[in-house]
C-alpha cells in the first residue's frame, strides 16, 4: 500500500505491518475523542515514526496514487479529528 505523510512524501508499506499500526491508530482515536493533547501528540509521532521505519520511501519524483493519507507531524488535534472516521486514520483490512 502507498501511504503519504502530508508534507513529507510517500512510502510503500507491506500489508503485514498494518496490525501493528492499527494499535497506534486505535490509541490516537481514543486520545482525540478524550481530548488528551499530550497523548495525542505522543501517539501521532509514534504512528508516523513507525510508518517511516517500516515503509520503503518512494523517490521524490514518483507520482503514485496514495491509498492512505496521514497527517503531518505538526497537525493539530482538530485537523486530525477532521481526518478521522469511526475506525481512525487507518481502515481495517
Amino acid at each position: 500500500m502507498i501511504v503519504r505523510i502530508m508534507g513529507e512524501g510517500q512510502v510503500r508499506l507491506a500489508d503485514s505491518h498494518f496490525a501493528e499500526l492499527d494499535k497506534l491508530d486505535d490509541e490516537l482515536l481514543a486520545e482525540v475523542r478524550d481530548g488528551d493533547a499530550d497523548g495525542f501528540r505522543r501517539t501521532l509521532h509514534a504512528l508516523l515514526d513507525k510508518v517511516r521505519e517500516l515503509g520503503e520511501p518512494l523517490p521524490d519524483d514518483s507520482l503514485e496514487p496514495s491509498e492512505l493519507i496521514l497527517p503531518a507531524p505538526g497537525a493539530t488535534m482538530e485537523e486530525v479529528r477532521e481526518m478521522l472516521d469511526d475506525e481512525g486514520l487507518i481502515p481495517s483490512p
